[in-house]
């Protein structure tokens, strides 16, 4: 499906491609889900198109239980595998949690290091197409909560290759999250091979007046402010986690302190996110060296409304972006 040689491509591709070199380099990579064979499509939107006639068995499509995809998943990863388990939607993670929580991230620990478990789960999700309230939530910090998980959410295509390639050769389980409004936006095509190290944040864009913290689609979000700022001589910069859990706490806090402002940024609900974990994390380490209070925007508390105009009120945009940012600098928003 992809072509190594494209100077750009979106992240449908650059997904396709990282589990096609995954498969082609290790026997055991296996790639198993609901319709990710080609019998099915390769997935609803591609993303396994074509690996299924490449690979045969290797990549199989599963029946609708999740609770199914992620046991055999967790079993095949025991016994040296690596499997990249898809569950559809992000919501749907909640169906498999006691296996996902209670078994996958706890084997290392309760097996004293002995038995370790490298599964992927990829997974998609985001507002913008009126799926409603059970098809388009960002649950990333519960997974963050798990000791045990790597949780991975990438902004662009050749992070979402880069990043999956470095899940899937952990030797501990990770969540790999999608962001479906974003998968046809193109970007620059990665270097073959160029894999991304886990738990390392990159400064998207250099500044000194504010950090602007974020993953997955805000960060685009951030730049289009950032780049709206720049006109009024405030530069903003820009830091894209790449690794929620565990966060790159040195690259935060080394921004932060020659800024002196923080303005965190994610899809999520605004209560008990990751935003709320970081801006603890930057407070307890920089207190009194802020020049204000460290800012967090994201969804409003609710299930994601099917309402066209509600969801579009409740998903985080440029102008809650820009207000925060305003008022780091005391202005009016």
């Amino acid at each position: 499906m992809s072509n190594p040689a494209k100077s750009t491509m979106n992240t449908i591709q650059a997904v396709n491609l990282a589990l096609d070199e995954a498969l082609r380099l290790d026997l055991g990579v296996i790639v198993l889900g609901e319709d990710v064979a080609d019998e099915q499509a390769g997935g609803i939107v591609g993303c396994t198109k074509g690996l299924s006639a490449k690979y045969g068995a290797r990549v199989r499509s599963t029946p609708i239980s999740e609770q199914a995809i992620i046991g055999a998943a967790i079993g095949a990863a025991i016994v040296g595998m690596r499997p990249v388990a898809e569950i559809m939607l992000m919501n749907f993670t909640t169906v498999a949690m006691d296996m996902i929580v209670n078994h996958a991230a706890k084997l290392r620990f309760m097996s004293g290091g002995q038995t370790h478990v490298p599964l992927t789960i990829r997974t998609m999700t985001g507002a913008g197409f009126g799926t409603g309230g059970q098809h388009a939530d960002y649950l990333e910090a519960w997974f963050a909560h798990t000791a045990g998980m790597k949780v991975v959410a990438p902004s662009c295509p050749a992070d979402a290759y880069g990043l999956l390639l470095s899940c899937i050769f952990d030797e501990d389980p990770c969540l790999f999250i999608e962001n479906m409004p974003t998968y046809w936006n193109p970007g620059p095509a990665p270097e073959p091979g160029a894999r991304i190290p886990l738990g390392k944040a990159h400064i998207v864009r250099p500044g000194n007046d504010v950090t602007l913290i974020s993953y997955s689609r805000m960060v685009g979000e951030c730049i289009r402010v950032a780049e709206k700022l720049a006109g009024e001589n405030i530069h903003a910069e820009v830091i894209d986690l790449r690794t929620i859990s565990p966060f790159d706490a040195e690259c935060i806090l080394t921004s932060v302190a020659r800024t002196r402002r923080a303005v965190i940024v994610h899809e999520a609900v605004k209560p008990f996110g990751v935003g709320a974990e970081i801006a603890a994390q930057i407070h307890d380490a920089l207190f009194g060296q802020l020049a204000a209070r460290v800012e967090r925007v994201g969804a409003n508390f609710s299930a994601v409304p099917f309402s066209k105009v509600l969801e579009t009120a409740f998903v985080p945009g440029p102008a809650q972006i820009e207000a925060a940012v305003r008022r780091t600098l005391g202005q009016s928003p």
